[in-house]
């Protein structure tokens, strides 16, 4: 039976989850790993002491994607017997982690160490924000093998690097490095490998500074504003702005500020 694949280590209110099967490159080839990423969303998105989440690899990999061997033998997501048992196999395991993963009202940070290749990629699209050591890649690799983006890739790809890039790194499958991936708008930073978890950790404590419901409705409202006309996401921005306006942390907010000190937040 394997290590879980997420090892979980918490500070304050940053959560920490580590792909921790580096002898396979964390690569996502289970249904284990799949719940495990899945159950862990759940807890996190009804904890409301959790402000961050940061996602990260242990080295030398951010994620490998697929297990490549197990993919050969098919003891991947795709079992031998129909067409229609693949399809709900990838329905039933690998697709429930972009649901679970980008729909988590939490903001998140993918440090991503190493590279990051095919699902390991689109892993690092499901987060917020991507910061990047200077010795990950990445590439959208699924035709190299002759397979199509299964985990919702030609969805999240294309709204982080505009259409025609995302086509090219598909239809290419080509690797970048760390430095094309900042100046196609892939990542935000890129920093020495060995100042990577400090940098997320930087980040991180910048945002889990903020009120944790004002953090989790703007999130709410970027991934919305994404699909939702002008009009309709400002009606939902009035609905969550009277809601926040009724927190004991925006009042804080207030006097912290009016009193010039430091705020007091306690997430109600």
């Amino acid at each position: 039976m394997p290590n879980p694949f997420l090892e979980v280590s918490r500070d304050g209110r940053i959560v920490i989850l580590r792909m921790n099967r580096p002898e396979e490159r964390n690569a996502i080839s289970d249904i284990e790993a799949c719940n495990q990423f899945v159950d862990l969303c759940g807890e996190i998105a009804v904890d409301e002491s959790v402000s961050v989440v940061i996602l990260v690899g242990t080295d030398p990999a951010f994620s490998a994607g697929g297990n490549l061997k197990r993919m050969r033998d098919r003891q991947g997501f795709a079992p031998k017997e129909t067409p229609i048992a693949t399809r709900n196999s990838y329905r039933q395991s690998i697709q429930r982690i972009p649901l679970a993963l980008y729909e988590l009202d939490v903001p998140t940070i993918a440090a991503v160490n190493g590279p990051a290749i095919g699902a390991g990629l689109d892993l690092a699209l499901m987060c917020d924000i991507r910061i990047a050591s200077a010795k990950a890649s990445f590439a959208e690799s699924f035709v190299k093998v002759g397979i199509v983006p299964g985990d919702g890739g030609a969805w999240l790809l294309p709204r982080a690097v505009g259409l025609s890039k995302a086509a090219e790194l598909s239809f290419t499958g080509d690797t970048i490095d760390a430095s094309e991936a900042r100046e196609i708008g892939l990542v935000s930073q890129v920093v020495p490998h060995e100042s990577l978890m400090e940098a997320a950790m930087d980040l991180a404590t910048r945002i889990a500074a903020n009120p944790v419901h004002s953090l989790r409705l703007t999130k709410r409202l970027l991934r919305e504003g994404q699909h939702m006309r002008l009009s309709s996401l400002l009606e939902m921005s009035a609905a969550f702005q009277a809601l926040a306006h009724e927190t004991d942390d925006h009042r804080e907010a207030l006097d912290a500020w009016l009193e010039k000190r430091s705020p007091n937040f306690t997430g109600r």
